[in-house]
C-alpha cells in the first residue's frame, strides 16, 4: 500500500515507490504494532540528505530487504524538517546507543513508541567493523522475540532517563562567564585553515553571531571583546574563501569533511545561509552577503516569496547521477545542466530566519531590494501560514502539512518579524511577532499551544521544551530574543521576564558547552547587557543621522522611521516611539539606556558624540566582567 505518494514532504515522496511497506508518523503505525505484537522500525531524514539517498538506493529499493521489513516490523518513514520534535526526540535517545548522531537515523522501538536500539546509515554489507543492514534487522528480530525482557528493560530505562535529564535546574544569566566562552572558543580554533576543531568542520553560525555580539557589547574589558571579534571575523574570512562556498551562485553547504573545509556534503539548507548572511552583513562583508542572497533569491525563493528549505547535493551531470559534481563546475559549464533540485517546502522558523537575516543584511547594506525580499517572504508566511485557528508548520504549493507547530515557528518568525519592522519601519509586522509570541506565553513562562507534537505526547515521549541547538538556534532562545525586543519596545516588563524564566534553566548547560549553543548565548549577553536604543525619526533614511544610527556600536536596537511610521509604531502600544514625533521639521534621535531616553538631538555631531559617550570602549560604559 502507497501511504506516501500524496505527501506534502518531498522527502516522504522520493519514498513512495520503494518496496518497502512505509507508513507516515502519527497513530496508526504504533497500533499496527501492538496488534502483531512486532516492533516498529523508524527512518528519519531529509529530502536533501546524501546518504538518505545512498540507503534508500542500497536498501530501501532493495525486494528482499522490504519483504524483511514487512513481515517483522512496521516501519514508519520521518521528515525530520516537517517533524523537528519527533527528530529531536529520537535523536536525543540514539545518543545512548551512538556518539556519531546523524541522518538517516535509523531507530528501532517498541510499540509505545519506546526506543530499544538506534544507529544511523547501515551498509548493504558489511563494511569496515560495521553490520549491514539486514545483519542489524536479524539482530533486532533476535531480540525482540528472544530476550524481549531485556529489550523492555532497555526502552523503559531509557525513556524514563532522557525525562530525568530534561529536567534542568534553576539557573540565571548571571551564571556565564563570557570572558571563559570566549577562551574557551579560542583554545578551538584552528588557525590554519579556520573554525572550529578539525574534521568534519560545521559553520556553527549562531556561534559566530554570539562572538559577533560578545564583541560589541559592554560585558567584557577591551582584550576580550577584541579576541570574540577577531575569533568570528577570522572565520567568516576563512570561509569566504573556502570551497565551503560557492563561488558561482553564492550560497554555503553544509559542512567539509575535511579540515580545510573541502570535500564539502553539497547539500545547501535554508538555515545555514539565512544566518551566515546575517553574520557577513554584521562584519560589513557585502560582498559575500551578497552572493548568499543571490542563492535564496534566485534558487530558494518560491512562487509567493517565501523560500524552500534546501537544495540537494545530488544531480544528473551529463546524464550522471553525481555528489556534488554540478558545484564543481563553472558558471558558463552549469548552462544545460540540470540543478539540483530544491526541497520546495516552506517551513515556517526556516522562513523566520531568512526573513531576519535579509532585513537586517538589508538595511545594513543600503539595499532596499533585500528587505523587500524579506517583506515578502513574510507577507506570504502571514497570509498562508499564520491564522487564528491554525499555525501551520510546513507547506508545499499551497499544501499544508498536518505536523504540528514547534516552538521554532513561532521564535524564529517572531524574531525575524520584528527585524523587518526596525529595518522597515512597518508597525505591522511588531503587531504580528507580539502576537506569536502572546500565543506561545502563559504569564511568565512558555506553553506550546496544543502541546506539541500529540503521537509523542501520548507515548509520553515529547522533550520538554527542548533547549538543543547546533547548526541554528532553538525555538526557546529564539523566544527569548523576541520577547527581549518586545520588551524595549513595549516596556513591558513581563516580556522581559518570559526571556530571563525561558532561558535561565539552561544557563548553566550553555556555558558549559558554548560551542553547541550559541543562539542561547547571544540572548543571555542581551539579558545581562544594558539595553541601549537608538530611535532615528526622519524623512531621509540615508541622511546623516540615520548613517551614523547604522554604525553606532554597543546598541541592542536600531530603528530609522518616518514621522508617519513613529506614529503608527505609538498607536500600536509601543510605548517606545510614544512622544517622539517631533511637531517640527527637522530630524530627530533618541539615544535611551534601560529604556530611559536622553533629550533628542537633530544634529549629527551631537548624535556623534553621544554615541561615543555610550560605546562599549566610551567612558560612560562601565566593563562587567561576568
Amino acid at each position: 500500500m502507497n501511504r506516501l505518494g500524496d505527501a506534502v514532504s518531498p522527502y516522504l515522496r522520493s519514498h513512495a515507490d520503494n518496496p518497502v511497506d512505509w507508513w507516515r508518523w502519527g497513530p496508526e503505525p504504533f497500533a499496527e504494532a501492538r496488534e502483531r505484537d512486532v516492533p516498529v522500525f523508524i527512518s528519519i531524514g531529509y529530502a536533501t540528505c546524501h546518504w538518505c539517498h545512498v540507503m534508500a538506493r542500497e536498501s530501501f529499493s532493495d525486494a528482499g530487504v522490504a519483504e524483511l521489513l514487512r513481515e517483522r516490523f512496521v516501519s514508519i518513514k520521518v521528515d525530520r524538517e516537517e517533524h523537528p520534535d519527533v527528530d529531536a526526540s529520537y535523536l536525543t535517545a540514539a545518543g545512548a546507543f551512538t556518539q556519531n548522531l546523524g541522518w538517516p537515523l535509523t531507530v528501532f522501538a517498541t510499540p509505545e513508541g519506546r526506543t530499544f536500539f538506534a544507529t544511523t546509515y547501515c551498509p548493504p554489507e558489511p563494511v569496515a567493523g560495521h553490520p549491514s543492514f539486514r545483519q542489524v534487522l536479524d539482530a533486532v528480530w533476535e531480540a525482540w522475540t528472544q530476550r524481549r525482557a531485556q529489550v523492555d528493560d532497555i526502552s523503559n530505562g531509557l525513556a524514563a532517563a532522557i525525562v530525568t535529564s530534561a529536567a534542568a535546574p534553576p539557573g540565571d544569566a548571571s551564571e556565564v562567564d563570557f570572558a571563559r566562552v570566549v577562551s574557551e572558543l579560542a583554545e578551538y580554533e584552528d588557525v590554519q585553515y579556520g573554525g572550529f576543531g578539525g574534521a568534519p568542520k560545521f559553520p556553527v553560525a549562531p556561534v559566530v553571531l554570539m562572538l559577533q555580539r560578545v564583541g560589541d557589547c559592554p560585558l567584557l574589558e577591551p582584550e576580550p571583546r577584541a579576541a570574540a571579534a577577531g575569533l568570528a571575523r577570522r572565520m567568516l574570512e576563512a570561509m569566504a574563501q573556502s570551497p565551503l562556498r560557492d563561488p558561482v551562485e553564492g550560497g554555503f553547504f553544509r559542512y567539509g569533511t575535511r579540515r580545510d573545509w573541502s570535500e564539502p556534503h553539497y547539500e545547501r539548507m535554508l538555515y545555514d545561509n539565512a544566518l551566515l548572511l546575517r553574520a557577513y552583513a554584521e562584519e560589513g562583508d557585502d560582498v559575500t552577503a551578497e552572493g548568499i542572497v543571490g542563492f535564496l533569491r534566485d534558487v530558494l525563493r518560491r512562487d509567493g516569496g517565501a523560500f524552500g528549505s534546501a537544495q540537494d547535493s545530488e544531480s544528473l551531470v551529463d546524464g550522471v547521477r553525481s555528489e556534488g559534481g554540478y558545484y564543481g563546475l563553472s558558471a558558463g559549464q552549469r548552462t544545460g545542466q540540470p540543478r539540483p533540485a530544491v526541497d520546495g517546502k516552506v517551513l515556517t522558523g526556516w522562513n523566520g530566519l531568512a526573513i531576519g537575516a535579509l532585513a537586517v543584511a538589508g538595511r545594513r547594506a543600503g539595499r532596499p531590494d533585500w528587505v523587500a525580499l524579506a517583506a515578502e517572504a513574510a507577507d506570504r508566511l502571514l497570509e498562508a501560514h499564520v491564522r487564528p485557528d491554525r499555525f501551520v508548520r510546513a507547506s508545499l504549493d499551497g499544501r499544508e502539512s498536518d505536523a504540528a507547530a514547534a516552538l521554532e515557528d513561532y521564535g524564529m518568525l517572531a524574531r525575524g518579524l520584528l527585524d523587518l519592522a526596525l529595518a522597515s519601519g512597518e508597525a505591522g509586522y511588531a503587531v504580528a511577532a507580539r502576537d506569536l509570541i502572546d500565543r506561545v506565553t502563559d504569564g511568565d513562562g512558555i506553553a506550546l499551544p496544543g502541546g506539541g507534537d500529540p503521537t509523542l505526547a501520548s507515548h509520553g515521549l515529547g522533550l520538554p521544551l527542548d533547549p538543543s541547538e547546533g547548526a541554528y538556534p532553538s525555538g526557546l532562545s529564539q523566544i527569548a530574543s523576541a520577547s527581549l525586543t518586545l520588551y524595549e519596545l513595549t516596556g513591558d516588563r513581563r516580556y522581559r521576564r518570559v526571556a530571563e524564566k525561558t532561558l535561565a534553566p539552561v544557563a548553566g548547560l550553555a556555558a558549559s558547552r558554548p560551542i553547541s549553543m550559541g543562539g542561547t548565548l547571544s540572548v543571555l549577553a542581551d539579558l545581562r547587557a544594558p539595553s541601549r536604543e537608538l530611535l532615528v525619526v526622519t524623512e531621509e533614511a540615508d541622511g546623516p543621522l540615520a548613517r551614523l544610527a547604522l554604525d553606532a556600536a554597543g546598541t541592542t536596537l536600531v530603528t530609522i522611521v518616518s514621522r508617519a511610521q513613529a506614529a503608527a509604531f505609538a498607536e500600536a502600544g509601543f510605548d517606545l516611539f510614544a512622544g517622539r514625533v517631533p511637531r517640527h521639521d527637522r530630524d530627530v534621535a533618541y539615544l535611551c539606556e534601560d529604556l530611559v531616553c536622553r533629550l533628542p538631538v537633530s544634529a549629527p555631531a551631537d548624535l556623534a558624540a553621544l554615541l561615543v559617550q555610550r560605546s562599549p570602549g566610551g567612558s560612560s560604559a562601565s566593563p562587567t566582567t561576568l
